[in-house]
């Protein structure tokens, strides 16, 4: 599992994520820690498997959004949390689908090494290789297969443009969690920046490559030790928060969701939301980044992966699997109906978006979680904060010490009474 090394009955998560000496003073400190008979273990987890394979993900959910996932099994989990595999599915057959994508993964990777040969060399760029007219850069530092540099112009505008990415690329990954040891390995941050390169490659949804990706990305390169597998761990991630990442020059992908967030607090809070229209701050921009990376900046790393897990878990659909591996055209064929069993299967926020009839696309947890914590700190905010500095400053004040299962849980205490006040209004 990566550079995960396991430890029997271990706390201390240093034993998994290792941080460097140099850095301890400057992260967050911790607070998740596995739980026994709530964390879900590896005991727990293997027992869950039928003879040939099959998932009972009804008890894995409730497991989770009870007391997370232990470290050593993450990437595992996740994979069936983010729709990788379905839970109905045998170990056999699941082999067989993850044999297939490995060989996808390895023709896509092919087809940028043979335009880029650096790609899958372990090391990685930082310096623009082309110009946006297609021209080569003289010295640059990717070469030929011959050694030399790059030669002829590119006519190929997704070429061209998938070339200017990369060193944008490059400068984020020298940033991302540069305080654990894992990235000290050059070649780690190699795979990061592969995987995200041929990511760029193959997505045809024109967002291209958008700084906080990189933060997006990085756990499934921990956590997954194979570069194929931690790929497809976040495509389907990026599934989910692609549309966040979606800017043009008049708008950011985070502005619909920006804007239930100012729907929420204004339903379940108007003196709060008032006050905030006072300070010039009714878009909720402060809450930008909190939507954009999902708490990767507020949280330190172990307790923002914990977060994760809790939102995906009680986000969960049995139907998610299905969904991703069928073309939008079949996606409302392949969906079965969420009652009885499948129901059951749901995750907790998403059986009461079930019940509930919504069909407000725009309704995600994560919105729900930022208003939790944003409710967290209304008193502050309403006797503090005398502009939207003061509140960017009292929510920053949020790392280390909130918990993420509470978040979730007062995140769900809001998406009750949200419906209910907009129900009856």
């Amino acid at each position: 599992m990566g550079c995960i090394m396991r430890k029997s009955g271990a706390e201390d998560l240093g034993v998994y994520y290792p941080i460097r000496p140099d850095c301890e003073a400057e992260i967050p400190k911790t607070r998740f820690k596995p739980r026994a008979g709530k964390t879900l273990s590896e005991r727990r987890w293997n027992a869950a498997f039928s003879p040939d394979g099959r998932l009972d993900i009804e008890k894995v959910l409730r497991r989770i959004q009870r007391g997370g996932v232990h470290p050593a099994i993450k990437g595992s989990v996740w994979e069936f949390l983010l729709g990788c595999f379905d839970p109905n599915s045998t170990f056999e057959e699941r082999q067989e689908l993850r044999e297939k994508r490995r060989e996808k993964y390895k023709k896509w990777k092919a087809e940028c090494q043979n335009m880029v040969p650096v790609i899958g060399s372990g090391k990685f760029i930082t310096t623009p290789i082309i110009t946006a007219d297609g021209e080569p850069i003289i010295n640059s530092p990717v070469k030929d297969d011959q050694g030399g540099s790059l030669s002829g112009t590119v006519s190929d505008k997704k070429v061209i443009d998938w070339m200017l990415f990369l060193h944008q690329i490059g400068l984020d990954v020298v940033r991302t969690d540069r305080a654990l040891v894992f990235y000290e390995n050059e070649a780690n941050q190699a795979k990061l920046w592969e995987v995200l390169a041929v990511y760029v490659w193959i997505d045809n949804n024109d967002i291209g490559y958008v700084q906080g990706m990189n933060d997006i990305c990085s756990p499934m390169v921990i956590l997954l030790e194979d570069e194929a597998d931690a790929f497809w761990c976040f495509e389907r991630a990026m599934r989910r928060l692609r549309e966040n990442f979606r800017c043009s020059a008049s708008s950011m992908g985070v502005q619909a969701q920006l804007g239930t967030l100012s729907q929420i607090i204004r339903t379940v809070d108007p003196k709060l939301h008032q006050h905030l229209e006072e300070l010039d701050g009714g878009e909720y921009l402060f809450a930008f980044r909190m939507l954009m990376v999902l708490f990767r900046r507020e949280f330190s790393f172990a307790d923002a992966l914990y977060l994760w897990e809790l939102m995906w878990a009680m986000e969960y659909n049995p139907n998610i699997f299905s969904l991703y591996e069928s073309s939008d055209a079949e996606a409302d064929k392949t969906a079965a109906p969420l009652t009885g069993k499948l129901l059951k299967q749901c995750g907790k926020f998403e059986q009461k978006i079930v019940k509930s009839g919504s069909t407000d696309t725009q309704s995600a947890l994560a919105i729900f979680l930022v208003a939790s914590v944003i409710e967290a700190k209304n008193k502050r905010i309403l006797k503090e904060a005398k502009g939207v500095d003061d509140v960017v400053q009292i929510l920053g004040d949020i790392t280390s010490s909130m918990d993420a299962r509470k978040v979730c849980n007062e995140a769900l205490k809001i998406h009750k009474k949200y419906l209910s006040k907009a129900k009856k209004s």
